[in-house]
C-alpha cells in the first residue's frame, strides 16, 4: 500500500474480526480486493486467515500479530475493532472483569499496533483504532469502558503525532451499532427496541474510506453515529 491506497492484495489485520464491526470490516476489506487477516477468540467466516488469541493477554497479542504478519508477507493496515464491556457500578463489577475490559479495549490496541509497527513502517501503511462515543463523553455504570475508550482517544492522537509522515493514523469514534456487543447484558443496559443504532456495514465503510486515502492525506478522526445518537455530546 505504498501508494497510500487500499490496493488489491493489500493485507489488513483486523482484531475482533469474527463478529460485529470487525466482521463488517473483514467483509468490506475483502470486497475491496484486499486481504483480511484476523485476531480473535473465535474463527471469522469464509476461511479468512486467523490466529486464535485472547487479546487480554497483551504479550500473546503481540506474538500473534507478528505471526500473522510473517505468514502474510507483511501488513499494509491494522484495524483494532475488538472491544468488550460489562456495564455496572464500579463497586459491583469484579476487579478482574474491570481489568479485562481495559486490557482488551486499550492495552491490546497498543500491543497490536506496537507489534505491527515494523511492518507498517515498511509498507507506509495505516492504523485505524476504534474508540467510541463513550471515549469523548462519560456516563454512569461504564467506568472501565470509558476509561479504556478515553485512553484509545489519547493513545491514537499521540500515535498520530509520533508517526506523522511515516504511517497513517485514524481515530474512529463510532456510536452504537446493531451488533452482538449488547447481547449478554442485563436488560437495563441493553438498547431499547426504538434505539437509534447504526448498521456495522455503514461504519465499516468509514474504515475503508480512511484506509483508501492517497499518500500524504490523513483522515485523523471520524465520528460515525446515527443522526439521533444520544451518547455523543
Amino acid at each position: 500500500m505504498s501508494s497510500g491506497f487500499l490496493a488489491d492484495g493489500s493485507t489488513v489485520l483486523i482484531t475482533g474480526g469474527a463478529s460485529g464491526l470487525g466482521a463488517a470490516v473483514v467483509t468490506a476489506v475483502a470486497r475491496a480486493g484486499a486481504r483480511p487477516v484476523v485476531l480473535d477468540r473465535k474463527p471469522p467466516g469464509d476461511g479468512v486467515p486467523w490466529i486464535e488469541c485472547d487479546l487480554a493477554d497483551t504479550r500473546a497479542a503481540e506474538t500473534a500479530t507478528r505471526e500473522l504478519a510473517e505468514r502474510s508477507g507483511g501488513l499494509d493496515a491494522v484495524v483494532t475493532a475488538a472491544g468488550i464491556d460489562v456495564p455496572g457500578k464500579l463497586a459491583d463489577v469484579p476487579g478482574e472483569t474491570w481489568d479485562r475490559i481495559v486490557a482488551v479495549d486499550l492495552l491490546a490496541t497498543a500491543a497490536v499496533v506496537r507489534a505491527a509497527l515494523p511492518y507498517l513502517l515498511a509498507s507506509r501503511g495505516t492504523v485505524v483504532t476504534v474508540a467510541s462515543t463513550l471515549g469523548v463523553k462519560a456516563v454512569s455504570d461504564a467506568t472501565a469502558y470509558c476509561a479504556a475508550k478515553f485512553g484509545v482517544v489519547g493513545f491514537t492522537r499521540a500515535l498520530a503525532a509520533e508517526l506523522a509522515g511515516q504511517v497513517g493514523v485514524t481515530l474512529l469514534i463510532p456510536g452504537g451499532m446493531r451488533t452482538p456487543f449488547f447481547d449478554d447484558r442485563d436488560d437495563q443496559y441493553r438498547p431499547g427496541p426504538d434505539a437509534a443504532l447504526n448498521e456495522p456495514a455503514d461504519t465499516a465503510a468509514a474504515v475503508l474510506f480512511a484506509l483508501s486515502q492517497p499518500a500524504g492525506c490523513a483522515v485523523r478522526e471520524l465520528v460515525v453515529c446515527a443522526q439521533e445518537e444520544s451518547s455523543y455530546p
